[in-house]
């Protein structure tokens, strides 16, 4: 599985930022990963320098193998608890959607 992180220009988007997102997003996902081709991540900070309750967006995309990508939006404090919220969200939609492939 590929995993790519993407900030904007309010938010360094370092080595040591790559490794804790993945390893937040990847944790979350567990044995979902093996599922995936792809997980990609975007964090904005949505009022720049402004600062403000919830003002970190986290998208989250992830690409099943034989699927339509599925994406996630998660709005929190700070960047940390943003990838955890859009990675428990993303896990959840996999879940339901594999759920339902089982079921056919």
């Amino acid at each position: 599985m590929q995993f790519q992180l993407n900030t904007d220009a309010h938010i360094q988007g370092d080595e040591r930022l790559a490794e804790v997102a993945e390893t937040i997003v990847t944790g979350a996902l567990g044995h979902l990963t093996d599922r995936l081709t792809r997980v990609e991540v975007h964090v904005v900070d949505v009022n720049g320098g402004k600062g403000g309750a919830d003002d970190i967006r986290c998208t989250v995309e992830g690409r099943p193998e034989g699927m339509q990508p599925q994406t996630v939006t998660h709005h929190d404090a700070n960047v940390e608890a943003a990838l955890r919220g859009g990675a428990k969200k993303l896990r959840a939609l996999l879940d339901s959607e594999f759920g339902k492939l089982g079921r056919r």
